[in-house]
């Protein structure tokens, strides 16, 4: 009996891996988030699986479901949206898994905020003027931020920031981003990427907020910021430049008059 914790991706049902989808169409026992993860993600379940949604379940009762298929030695599929690793709320269950000498297994998953910057076209990193990339969220009832990471504080970097679930919390973490970066900065909202009902808005932050509704953009809306997302940026990588050699392209050196 093993547990496969697989990252379902941002929604789209082909946008799972193909290893997650193989074992999704093996396994008998499916637990999954319905609150977060697309039903459309289950077609690719085993057609006599037993389908459990979470979203009405706590710890102990989802613990109970490990137990269970323990008994009966059955494979179990977990699935968690975007990918396991981020807030999936994942380490717990491990704890759980390895007090029941449980094995299990991640299988990785497509998260939802490269799916955000495919949504809008962008490139997150860009040479000379960002290299890095925060992922943050601000505090929630189920999941409290440290201080030292508040949004105001790794606004100071002025690197690309990807800030999840944003919705509520628009006019607090533009007023916090503003304090660093500036008015004319790039700022885009993407609402459940790959979803049927995908939505963005791209502005900038001194503008943003006079733009749009707040109310229009609720929990599972992705924020992200930073001078890369502009399309005006003309600095590019060196990588296929004409001139630049590596170990897999090498330019050969063209002779000059005088060695001719």
């Amino acid at each position: 009996m093993k547990v496969y914790f697989i990252g379902a991706g941002p929604g789209a049902a082909d946008l799972i891996t193909l290893r997650g989808a193989a074992i999704l169409g093996r396994v008998n026992m499916v637990l999954y988030a319905g609150s977060l993860v697309s039903k459309d993600m289950l077609v690719h379940c085993h057609a006599d699986a037993e389908i459990i949604d979470t979203a009405q379940l706590d710890l102990e009762q989802q613990e109970a479901c490990y137990r269970r298929a323990l008994e009966q030695d059955i494979d179990v599929a977990r699935l968690h949206s975007g990918d396991p690793a981020i807030y999936g709320a994942t380490a717990e269950q491990m704890r759980r898994l390895d007090a029941l000498a449980i094995d299990y297994e991640i299988i990785p998953g497509v998260s939802s905020f490269t799916a955000a910057a495919a949504a809008i076209k962008a490139e997150l990193t860009k040479p000379e003027v960002s290299q890095t990339i925060i992922l943050t969220r601000v505090s929630g009832r189920a999941s409290a931020v440290p201080d030292s990471e508040s949004i105001a504080l790794l606004a100071e970097h002025r690197a690309t920031m990807c800030i999840f679930l944003s919705g509520p919390h628009l006019n607090k973490i533009v007023a916090d981003l503003r304090l660093h970066y500036p008015d004319d900065t790039p700022v885009a909202l993407v609402y459940r990427a790959t979803w049927p009902e995908e939505k963005s808005h791209q502005s900038t932050l001194g503008q943003l907020l006079a733009e749009i509704k707040n109310s229009d953009w609720n929990l599972t809306t992705m924020l992200l910021v930073g001078e890369a997302l502009s399309d005006h940026v003309p600095s590019e990588s060196r990588l296929y430049a004409k001139d630049y050699t590596h170990i897999f392209r090498v330019v050969k050196k063209q002779k000059t008059t005088t060695e001719e």
